[in-house]
């Protein structure tokens, strides 16, 4: 069985068009389907408005599909209790785009990290202080971070260790899949290849799953044992990563390759 499936998934909103138009659906997502195994990286890669981030949302369960299910291992995600949803936040966790807006400015980076361990607290193990402060050392150390980062605040970092700070928050609930929603594109090229070079050996050691939503071929083709490829709401080509880049069959794939040529930083595997 797959860890995560989704299937036929769609999206559509209402646009109003003024008092005397009709309102009209949207259809933002259309009839998405794939899969990802255990310890597997899919990319899923697209220009900006093809509804990439949509699916993300609906897979975490943030937004309510129009039509078609998920399921994160063999369990609906689809339509769960609030009950069923916060166990399985413990097992999926999000990295988002923005690493300035994804961490409150007021809180230190001790708190940060180890509020998803007070939020999802284990039975029968106790968050003292000193475990938290012990827990989230050895997260920070895992993103290539030290414990001098815990009694600082956001600001005093840069973009590239702010974004090792949220995925460090990512992980600390152990999860099995993590859904990567552009990870690197508000950093420089520099810093954005350190960022996925760590993910790259983060999912290596934890054997994780990830979802990697990307604009950039060159990048998900480093880091995705498969690519899907969408446009306008739809799934055009989904194949093995060095196989589709090499020789891609739809005309849009085709396009996004030669739109962005190889970077050096991130060479094929």
């Amino acid at each position: 069985m797959a860890l995560l499936e989704v299937e036929s998934l769609s999206k559509s909103y209402a646009e109003h068009g003024g008092i005397w138009k009709k309102a009209e659906e949207h259809l933002v997502v259309d009839q998405v389907s794939f899969t990802i195994e255990r310890g597997e990286a899919l990319g899923l890669v697209g220009e900006s408005g093809s509804g990439k981030s949509t699916v993300a949302r609906m897979v975490l369960g943030l937004i309510p599909p129009t039509a078609g299910t998920v399921h994160f291992d063999g369990q609906p995600v689809t339509g769960a209790s609030a009950h069923t949803m916060r166990a399985l936040r413990r097992r999926m966790q999000p990295v988002f785009q923005d690493p300035y807006a994804a961490l409150n400015p007021r809180m230190r980076v001790l708190e940060i990290i180890t509020e998803p361990l007070v939020i999802h607290k284990e039975q029968g193990r106790e968050n003292t202080s000193e475990s938290l402060r012990t827990r989230a050392a050895e997260l920070l150390r895992q993103v290539g971070l030290d414990d001098s980062a815990l009694a600082r605040y956001p600001h005093e970092f840069s973009g590239g260790q702010r974004q090792r700070i949220n995925i460090a928050r990512a992980l600390a609930l152990r999860p099995e899949l993590l859904i990567l929603d552009e990870p690197v594109s508000a950093l420089d090229v520099s810093v954005g290849a350190q960022v996925v070079n760590l993910l790259r050996n983060l999912q290596r050691e934890f054997q994780l799953s990830y979802l990697f939503i990307t604009h950039s071929m060159p990048l998900v083709r480093y880091l995705a044992d498969r690519i899907a490829v969408m446009s306008r709401g739809r799934l055009v080509e989904v194949g093995e990563a060095e196989q589709l880049c090499r020789a891609p069959q739809d005309a849009y794939t085709q396009r996004l390759l030669a739109a962005t040529p190889e970077l050096p930083v991130f060479a094929a595997r």
